[in-house]
């Protein structure tokens, strides 16, 4: 059974390889004008989703983390040292470099036509500018906080526009793609502490220790999106929610969704293990 398992990941690998083969040559055969404009296309949807702001305020975030995660592992906490490790891990151009190929590789060939027109539309600006806005308030925790007490004992909607946000959470996934993604930052996170020889833990054990979390996580992840939604959609009207879960409902609309996740999830990844080792190391350099 073994042998057969084995012979038939090896014939799997043959066919990638002869897959990737002739994506390249395609690629490669493919005129500079037709690349350079599918580049265009990505860059003006990034533009028009307000991506670089939104990296920009993901950086803050990570640089607050990371004091947050010296204070929690580090005798001494903070300092510039550590600091400076933070900051450059959380580079802006290496943040959107890791975020734009998670993207273009999950987006594929999709069309970003329809999506340019609803988000350089007015509606589609509105809910833009609306996301940032909220995103930049629950930088303040005391925002945050309200925003999950307002939504912490809802069972379930009560009126129609807390039904369209919910619809919206359900077209795109939105609970288990956060709940993915908080996972697999906390695995990487885990690889980068052994890695770094913070302490030595198998593979199975990093695994269980990650999947131990999966409830706590979803939780956590469900009440966050509902907060943040409820926050960042209240001055939309039923019909421009519903018109957002109309777009997410659309070929175009899922394949965004998927490589925003995609993306998101690339660059956390890296972030997270990078994080683990530098801080694994910072330890070990305190300890001796």
């Amino acid at each position: 059974m073994h042998h057969i398992i084995s012979t038939i990941r090896r014939g799997a690998d043959v066919l990638r390889n002869l897959l990737m083969a002739a994506l390249l040559i395609i690629i490669a055969g493919l005129p500079a004008s037709a690349q350079v404009a599918r580049g265009a296309q990505i860059d003006a949807l990034f533009e028009a989703l307000g991506m670089p702001e939104m990296l920009g305020m993901l950086r803050d975030e990570g640089v607050a983390y990371g004091d947050e995660l010296a204070e929690q592992m580090l005798p001494g906490g903070s300092d510039p040292v550590w600091q400076a490790v933070v900051a450059d891990l959380h580079n802006p151009d290496d943040l959107r470099a890791l975020m734009r190929s998670g993207f273009e590789e999950s987006f594929g060939d999709t069309d970003a036509a329809p999506l340019l027109d609803f988000f350089n539309s007015e509606a589609g600006k509105r809910i833009v500018g609306l996301e940032l806005a909220a995103r930049r308030a629950f930088m303040d925790d005391a925002v945050e906080e309200a925003a999950r007490e307002q939504v912490r004992d809802i069972a379930a909607p009560f009126d129609d526009h807390l039904g369209a946000i919910d619809a919206f959470v359900e077209q795109n996934d939105l609970v288990e793609m956060n709940v993915t993604g908080a996972l697999n930052s906390n695995y990487m996170f885990m690889r980068g502490l052994v890695q770094g020889g913070a302490f030595q833990m198998s593979e199975g054990d990093i695994l269980a220790d990650v999947w131990a979390q999966e409830e706590e996580t979803r939780a956590d992840s469900r009440e966050w999106i509902y907060a943040f939604l409820t926050l960042a959609y209240q001055p939309l009207s039923v019909e421009e929610v519903q018109a957002y879960v109309a777009l997410s409902g659309t070929k175009e609309g899922a394949a965004m969704n998927r490589a925003l996740f995609a993306g998101f999830d690339n660059m956390y990844g890296a972030i997270s293990l990078s994080l683990g080792v530098a801080i694994a190391r910072q330890m070990q350099g305190q300890t001796l």
